[in-house]
């Protein structure tokens, strides 16, 4: 019997007056009762539309049928088997506007909160030292991946399984990608990080640090090494800038360069020998979700915080749950509200931002209302330091010295669903092939092309 309760089970958060104060996980997650009663929820659809909802195609009836019996090794074995990263996924999907957002339960009340059980089976699993991972017997083929980020490592989690020889390419020291480097603490802890890594190890795969493809190696000689194929999973990490006055001070940081400082480099620690503002007044330029992970980090290194945004509340791209956060967290948001300058003082550091308000207009090519400034609006905020989070773009570098590899106008690798290139056995996807985009998209995107990978090897 379906527990007909309309909302979800709530799931216990640090208080935002303590959590504001620290970079420890701000959701604490479900106990096993209430993950219990949050899978009974499901009506358990005859054709489940979250499902379809789902990028990875996790079968989220039957592992929330496992949940609710109480049976979370099969309930993991279930998950883990369709989606190689369930402990991050289950933290920062945007389950609202994908499978949670197909839930028939929405109908009259609150969808089943997926991603809530899928975080808790995920962790349950490592608490009890549970694993669905082991090496498998090798089928004498190699395959090279370039980035660790969430395409990287779904893509080679498949390939592993399929019996591939599976090296990473990652050019930082640490891997993870953007899970490691974009994602702050509070809402992925690192830890997590490492243990999905560590069981992608576990399955053979081989990851190799400090190697920027495009400088240390190029594609061709990657193929020249013996690799028959190679996924290009670099991301979209190279940042964009505004060209407004200003952007050249002290104390401008593009959100890339912000939050890697803070996240991989460990700026908020004491101890940390990082270089870092720790700056009075913060002005965060965007509405997306890494502009939220921006401003929350700013607040906790001690900032007034503001957000500022071109369009209103409703066009806010970033997740309700991250929105509903910075606010409890007093963050400030200024909407309708776009920098023209930045001035600095005599010593070239931001002193303060000239800002316009902004009106409505007619929708662009998008679909979205065209915000048009309004004469003499213009006002100074204060602000010692401003964070550009108005999105990023893939760096060619990786994809350099590659011949035929076709590129789309934006920059990205020119990839078909599968992640097929327009070069033989060079596969691509998540945000060097879309550009920015979430996390579960990159994992359904490396999901995909290693299909077509193990299609194209075993025919090649």
């Amino acid at each position: 019997m379906a527990n007909m309760q309309t909302n979800k089970t709530p799931m216990a958060e640090q208080a935002p007056e303590v959590r504001s104060c620290n970079f420890r996980e701000v959701a604490l997650g479900y106990t096993l009762e209430e993950a219990r009663n949050e899978a009974k929820r499901c009506l358990q659809c005859k054709n489940p539309a979250c499902v379809s909802g789902c990028p990875v195609g996790i079968p989220i009836p039957e592992f929330l049928s496992r949940v609710a019996q109480g049976d979370m090794a099969a309930a993991y074995e279930i998950l883990s088997n369709a989606n190689a990263l369930p402990a991050i996924s289950g933290r920062v999907c945007p389950q609202e506007t994908q499978c949670e957002g197909k839930c028939v339960r929405c109908r009259q009340g609150d969808s089943v909160g997926i991603g809530r059980v899928e975080r808790f089976v995920a962790d349950w699993a490592a608490e009890n030292g549970i694993s669905n991972l082991a090496a498998q017997p090798k089928n004498g083929h190699k395959a090279a991946v370039i980035g660790s980020g969430p395409a990287g490592l779904t893509c080679a989690g498949e390939l592993a399984r399929k019996g591939y020889a599976v090296t990473v390419f990652e050019a930082f020291h640490l891997p993870g990608g953007v899970l490691s480097y974009g994602i702050p603490e509070f809402r992925l802890p690192k830890e997590i990080v490492r243990r999905e890594v560590a069981n992608l190890e576990k399955l053979g795969v081989d990851i190799r640090l400090d190697m920027v493809i495009g400088k240390v190696l190029t594609i061709p000689e990657l193929f020249e090494m013996g690799y028959e194929a190679v996924f290009i999973g670099s991301g979209a990490g190279l940042p964009q800038f505004m060209k407004i006055p200003g952007e050249s001070l002290i104390g401008v940081y593009s959100a890339n360069e912000y939050l890697t400082r803070i996240n991989l480099m460990k700026a908020y620690q004491p101890e940390s020998s990082t270089p870092i503002l720790h700056s009075r007044s913060v002005a965060v330029v965007g509405g997306g979700n890494v502009a939220m992970d921006a401003a929350r980090c700013a607040k906790r290194m001690g900032a007034e915080v503001h957000i500022v945004y071109r369009r209103g509340e409703a066009e806010l791209p970033a997740r309700l749950e991250e929105i509903h956060h910075a606010k409890e967290e007093g963050i400030v948001f200024d909407f309708l509200t776009a920098p023209v300058s930045i001035e600095g003082d005599e010593q070239g550091r931001v002193a303060s931002v000239t800002c316009v308000k902004m009106a409505l207009g007619e929708p662009d090519a998008s679909g979205r209302r065209r915000p048009e400034p309004i004469p003499g609006s213009e006002y100074k905020m204060a602000a010692d330091a401003v964070i550009m989070a108005i999105g990023t773009s893939p760096n060619p570098m990786s994809c350099s010295g590659t011949p035929g590899l076709e590129r789309t106008r934006k920059g990205c690798v020119a990839a078909d669903e599968q992640g097929r290139t327009s070069a033989p056995g060079i596969f691509a996807g998540g945000d060097a092939a879309t550009g920015a985009a979430t996390v579960i998209l990159a994992m359904g995107a490396g999901k995909h092309a290693a299909a077509a990978m193990d299609e194209y090897m075993k025919n090649k």
